[in-house]
């Protein structure tokens, strides 16, 4: 029965809160595997090659399914959507730690990225269910402050866990931390808030009254047309300069830290700084999102906090290119603290955009916003991938420096500001192509996306299992594909 009108409920804070915790456990479920790697090598007899191997099939499951997971939660709805999703990983988390022999690593890994996929594009399709068009930014911030936090405390939690229980059972406690979420979910979720029978008259007609300045209730474009739009392609271009910078914080910076500072033996720690400044970063962006809307800059609210979020990227990372030319930096402990600061505020920068991108996807995609979602986290996928395949490459060969990369990344910061300024979600769908000729473009566009995934994923993998074990005197070097450091987070799962 539900509750009286009088004081309106809270029933889609609740909701919020229930993301946030899937979040969190979405980074928690990618890091065990990295910590347990020294573990997996000995027991099942692995060379690294074949880990590196085991470590890229899960971008390959996580990338291609993407679109299609999204698919499902506009289609089926996200309630049982995220509750197989989440199912599905979680179990095929459990099963890993039963894992005897590379064959069937391989597989369930894969297996554990394609259930991931559709994780964030299913809270997606939930939010614009649930949530007024003017509440939506802050929700994905909060929501994706959850994987910041969680992959940042996995560093610490894993390593202790798996000393206490071993690798094996670190893996199922991680799925049944899964199983139970994704119960939760079925039991309290409903697909339409007015089925819930803890919500109230009052806060469902908040919902509805906030949902009719909804960007899209005048539009009602196919997914193919939406996917076709420069809306999406510049969406989905600036997505891609985001991930090259903040993914370089589980992939490549533990060890790039580590290196730098070999004479420090905490150093590698800082390197979960700047998944804290990325965790605030995604609460400050949402307020700014959802503030500004709500002071009637509609298009603003997405716009200047992104760019604003950009421009703080390209700060942070030209600011880190001069850790080691400041005179006023006379310590190396001195020039570590600048280097993890700068690289910490590039990566709130970078993160300040998830806020409103994802609710932008929500603005153009409408009841399509699960797939539209996951087609522009296929592409940031991409630009993850591309920075791990091209930070090492970019290192000077005498100081170890990756300033290149850092102007690089800055550079397509840049981009990504000027992109923002021609992204509007009011902008309607080109109306003057034939059904036929947008049928054309979407099979065109997504299937060079697969091959483009395919390739990028493929190459990164092809790189992984290539790789030489290290020499002896070589094992203070770290490497996020070289497994000797069980404390190291950084693997291809962590996209």
């Amino acid at each position: 029965m539900k509750q009286s009108q009088g004081r309106m409920s809270r029933q889609r804070f609740v909701l919020i809160s229930i993301l946030f915790f899937h979040s969190f456990n979405t980074y928690m479920d990618r890091a065990c595997i990295a910590s347990a790697a020294d573990y997996i090598i000995k027991d099942l007899s692995l060379s690294k090659e074949m880990l590196g191997l085991i470590l890229g099939i899960f971008a390959v499951g996580y990338a291609l399914f993407q679109v299609p997971s999204g698919w499902i939660a506009d289609r089926f709805g996200p309630r049982k959507a995220l509750t197989i999703v989440v199912s599905v990983w979680s179990v095929f988390t459990a099963l890993t730690g039963a894992a005897r022999n590379a064959l069937q690593m391989l597989v369930l890994r894969f297996l554990f990225g394609v259930g991931e996929a559709g994780a964030f594009p299913g809270a997606t399709q939930a939010f614009f269910r649930w949530l007024p068009v003017k509440e939506r930014g802050l929700a994905h911030g909060i929501n994706f402050s959850g994987s910041r936090l969680g992959a940042a405390f996995s560093l610490f939690l894993m390593p202790w866990l798996i000393m206490k229980i071993g690798w094996r059972w670190t893996f199922a406690v991680n799925g049944m931390i899964g199983i139970i979420w994704a119960a939760v979910w079925l039991v309290w979720f409903r697909d339409n808030p007015k089925d819930n029978k803890k919500i109230n008259k009052a806060e469902l007609d908040y919902i509805e009254q906030g949902r009719v300045s909804d960007f899209t209730t005048t539009i009602r474009a196919s997914f193919a047309e939406i996917f076709t739009s420069m809306n999406m392609s510049l969406a989905m271009l600036q997505y891609f300069a985001s991930n090259v910078t903040f993914f370089i914080s589980l992939t490549w910076l533990p060890s790039y830290i580590r290196n730098q500072w070999p004479d420090d033996p905490n150093a590698i720690y800082y390197s979960a700084v700047p998944l804290i400044f990325a965790a605030f970063a995604n609460w400050i962006a949402g307020s700014m999102v959802t503030g500004l809307f709500k002071k009637g800059y509609h298009v603003g609210s997405r716009r200047a906090t992104a760019i604003v979020g950009f421009s703080l990227g390209v700060i942070g990372l030209i600011l880190a290119t001069q850790t080691k030319n400041l005179d006023f930096l006379t310590t190396d402990k001195a020039q570590l603290y600048w280097f993890v600061f700068c690289f910490g505020l590039a990566t709130f920068g970078v993160d300040m955009t998830l806020s409103p991108s994802w609710a932008f996807c929500n603005d153009i995609g409408g009841a399509n916003s699960g797939a539209v979602s996951g087609s522009m986290n296929m592409v940031g996928n991409i630009g993850a991938a591309l920075s791990a395949i091209i930070f090492p490459l970019l290192l000077n060969e005498e100081t170890g420096s990756a300033n290149i990369f850092f102007v690089l990344a800055a550079g397509l910061n840049f981009v990504a500001i000027a992109t923002w300024c021609f992204m509007n979600p009011n902008r309607t769908s080109d109306k003057k192509l034939s059904p036929a000729a947008i049928r054309n473009r979407f099979i065109a566009m997504l299937t060079s996306l697969v091959l483009l995934t395919l390739g990028t994923v493929g190459y990164n993998i092809y790189r992984s299992t290539r790789k030489k074990p290290a020499d002896a005197d070589q094992t203070t070097q770290v490497d996020p594909n070289d497994v000797e450091d069980g404390n190291n987070i950084t693997t291809e799962e962590d996209r």
